[in-house]
């Protein structure tokens, strides 16, 4: 399989994966439409399984865009991205007056720049410009201002909302600047492998979670499963390893490297749903739909966090 796919021209490639991808869609798609016409009623494991297919269907319609797009427009895509998920995660922090500075910065100075650097190729400067330098700023600026009420937990939860949505997600795109020699067209297949391998994941996870414990706790967080993290982790290792011969890697180094983004995104799954948890909501857009968006965080979560570590994963092993 991965000889074969090797030998195919970067355009077949990508044709080969838009009909894969598509294709398993459409048919899940299809048979989502056919169980409902025969249960005739929507029970939650229904629900359930609907709102995973549309979020599948979100991620393979992000990627078919950023090719269609080109480099240029599919940044800017992501900046879009990452403006609507910094917007929802914000709605439900604590904010006051004196912090319009902060979000000042956050929104129209650290978002941009980040993704600039991202465009220009600076690696080693967006690395370390959110986790360092706006750790700094936010907290700075908003002490500028007097207000003391809340004040750690109001700067703390800006900064998260800016690591996981600006920092986390620009880390995607940043995946193509990397520069394997020979295998320059390889690294274009890189958020692909990302984005597959990952929504695999937890594809597979929440399927077999809910058909272990159909019935969420009465908090709306599930207790940790092994059996659904191990299905998860195998079904995204078999698809790092099929898609093996796009990428720069060998099947035994797209496995290990599919597990290390399955753990990320699982993890930070997890992290997010505590914190949803924390803050007594069941989707980050909420009941009032005052972020223009459904859920988009709820989407993407998984893959803000998996991204940084991917990334440097394949930094340290291939030294990129």
């Amino acid at each position: 399989m991965t000889s074969f796919i090797r030998a195919l021209s970067q355009s077949q490639q990508i044709s080969l994966m838009f009909v894969v991808i598509f294709g398993g869609l459409l048919v899940a798609s299809a048979t989502m439409v056919l169980r409902g016409m025969r249960e005739g009623t929507h029970p939650q494991s229904l629900r359930d399984a609907r709102a995973l297919l549309k979020r599948s269907w979100f991620m393979a319609v992000v990627f078919w865009l950023s090719w269609v797009l080109g480099a240029a427009w599919a940044t800017a895509l992501f900046v879009v991205l990452s403006f609507i998920a910094l917007r929802e995660f914000v709605t439900w922090s604590p904010t006051h007056r004196s912090d319009h500075r902060s979000l000042i910065l956050s929104f129209f100075v650290l978002l941009p720049l980040q993704y600039a650097l991202v465009w220009w190729g600076q690696l080693a400067v967006l690395t370390v410009l959110i986790p360092v330098y706006a750790f700094i700023a936010l907290p700075v600026l908003g002490a500028s201002q007097g207000d003391t009420l809340r004040f750690l937990e109001r700067n703390a939860q800006l900064h998260w909302g800016v690591m996981v949505c600006v920092f986390g997600l620009s880390h995607v795109p940043a995946l193509v600047i990397l520069d394997f020699g020979h295998s320059h067209s390889a690294s274009l297949f890189l958020v692909l492998f990302l984005v597959m391998v990952v929504q695999s994941c937890m594809l597979v996870q929440h399927v077999v979670a809910a058909r272990i414990s159909p019935k969420t706790l009465p908090s709306g967080l599930r207790a940790f499963q092994w059996r659904p993290w191990l299905a998860g982790m195998l079904a995204g290792g078999l698809v790092a390893a099929l898609m093996a011969g796009m990428t720069p890697f060998k099947p035994g180094q797209a496995l290990a490297m599919g597990w290390i983004a399955c753990l990320g995104g699982t993890l930070g799954h997890r992290v997010m749903m505590a914190i949803k948890h924390d803050k007594g909501i069941h989707r980050w857009n909420g009941l009032s739909g005052t972020t223009g968006a459904t859920g988009l965080l709820d989407r993407i979560d998984a893959l803000c966090f998996a991204a940084p570590v991917f990334l440097h994963a394949l930094r340290w092993y291939f030294d990129v």
